[in-house]
């Protein structure tokens, strides 16, 4: 009775305290009251909108139903039917009128009374920091009375036992009053109740993944970094998948990670290093290349004195000006689209590019005839250079460099035949991440600027090597430059005979 009475004067004494201070319309009870009073108006009004749509809706059904057995008939026989003179009428009165009347019932818009009706209310509904105000004077009532979250939620208050309850919506958006204030304290105790609610099975509009980001965050102001980080290993927890996600995604994201290379101490120690001279070429000879193995089935060879820094200088140097937007392929259609984003401006595009030719610069040409004495394999049948650019976050996420058998066309303007090889060339370190992994058989090969790695994309009877798919991690730290000789399968019929099975 009375601690009930005293409740009520202390609430409205606070709520009107802390909207009179900022001198809004809500400065009494009575004004409050007038605010009841608008509110059932306004669902007066709403309901005859829904009256009125409702209305407007049976009658177009009811001309729709008319009109389909008509033209179920007519259509059946539209000879038949219009010889008779009556239908022929009809028919054009239809047309003429009765569709115009259908058009205009259509084009009728029920909401405008009710909109009319709102708009003269809105100057009277309070404003957010009406809203802001009403929430504070709550938190000051839990903080005098020592109320907790989950009794302001579930409406019981000392005397009082009520069905005024406050959702997770509401619980979230008081949270987020005083998130926004600095008020950690008080954010996280409301947090923690729409967490609480949400747990319960409480359907909102705030998700649990955004409670748990605001309350990991407010908790970490407070000082507690072991509950901010169980609240943030959980929030992690909460992230689906997208409806596109391949499941060899985990794959290639653990190994960027490094984690799952399939790299055996067994298998290390059958991978061996040597000096390649491109079988006694004559440029070959004096400098041979320092040859690693890096994987043994499909053989992946790191060539360690691939570039210069001066060649690499000049390679950035010619590629910079002419720096452009990458196509990717689609992992769904395997079409080439255009990236939606420069690498510089987001994470999620994949690269910068540009093509270089042998005639742009000498080290351009000294390059590529260097590619060609250590594969073996003539250039002259290859792509242009491809000097590529991955900024933090760039990438190119798991494609085959050949064509597939469903997609036949995929080279055909160049007359060149297939990717038979693909030459890549690393032009800086990166501080972490950028790595090119394979997830089908787990590799993954680190960036070193000045080497190179050369690897088979066809088998010798001219079928893809399906394991040769791979990608180009995100780059945490750093900047990415590579160069990309992709070598075509004409011009190699005597460098690389056919094997007689698809698997040689």
């Amino acid at each position: 009775g009375a601690m009930r009475k005293l409740l009520s004067v202390v609430v409205w004494t606070l709520l009107c305290c802390s909207l009179s201070i900022q001198e809004d319309i809500f400065t009494s009870i009575g004004q409050m009251t007038d605010l009841i009073h608008t509110e059932k108006e306004l669902v007066q009004s709403l309901k005859e909108y829904i009256l009125a749509e409702e209305a407007k809706l049976a009658a177009v059904k009811s001309w729709a139903n008319k009109l389909d057995s008509l033209t179920r008939v007519s259509s059946s026989d539209p000879e038949g039917f219009l010889a008779h003179p009556v239908n022929a009428y009809k028919l054009m009165k239809r047309l003429h009128t009765e569709w115009s009347q259908l058009e205009s019932l259509v084009l009728q818009d029920p909401s405008e009374g009710f909109i009319s009706n709102i708009s003269t209310h809105r100057p009277f509904f309070p404003d957010q920091e009406d809203e802001k105000g009403a929430a504070k004077a709550l938190m000051r009532l839990q903080d005098t009375y020592q109320l907790d979250s989950e009794s302001f939620s579930r409406g019981k208050l000392p005397g009082l036992h009520s069905n005024v309850l406050l959702t997770v919506d509401d619980c979230f958006d008081m949270g987020k009053t005083a998130y926004n204030d600095g008020d950690y304290y008080h954010s996280v105790l409301w947090m923690q109740q729409a967490l609480r609610q949400l747990d319960m099975g409480e359907d909102s509009v705030a998700s649990k993944a955004t409670v748990l980001d605001y309350l990991s965050y407010s908790v970490y102001q407070m000082g507690d970094l072991p509950r901010a980080i169980e609240l943030t290993l959980r929030l992690i927890g909460t992230y689906a998948r997208p409806k596109d996600h391949l499941p060899e995604r985990e794959v290639y994201e653990a190994l960027c990670r490094g984690e799952g290379v399939q790299m055996t101490e067994k298998r290390r120690s059958g991978l061996f290093c040597r000096y390649h001279d491109g079988n006694r070429n004559p440029r070959l000879l004096l400098r041979p290349m320092m040859e690693e193995d890096e994987w043994d089935s499909p053989r992946i060879v790191r060539y360690l004195n691939a570039l210069s820094h001066d060649e690499i200088e000049t390679i950035k140097q010619l590629a910079k000006p002419n720096l452009a937007r990458a196509t990717v392929r689609d992992p769904k259609t395997g079409v080439l689209t255009t990236a939606n984003y420069r690498v510089s401006k987001s994470s999620t595009m994949v690269f910068d590019y540009a093509w270089l030719e042998g005639e742009d610069d000498p080290v351009v040409a000294r390059v590529n005839q260097r590619i060609e004495d250590i594969t073996g394999l003539t250039v002259k049948t290859a792509e242009l250079l491809q000097v590529a650019n991955y900024g933090v976050g760039g990438q190119y996420e798991p494609h085959f460099d050949f064509s597939r058998k469903d997609e036949p066309d995929a080279f055909k303007r160049l007359g060149t035949g297939n990717r038979v090889a693909t030459f890549l060339n690393y032009m800086s370190d990166v501080e972490a991440g950028g790595a090119t992994v394979f997830p089908d058989f787990g590799a993954a090969i680190r960036p070193k600027k000045g080497t190179a790695v050369f690897w088979y994309n066809l088998f010798s009877s001219g079928e893809g090597d399906y394991r040769t798919r791979h990608a180009a991690c995100p780059v945490l730290v750093g900047n990415k430059w590579v160069s990309n000789k992709w070598i075509h399968e004409r011009g190699q019929e005597f460098r690389r005979p056919c094997g007689l099975t698809p698997g040689n």
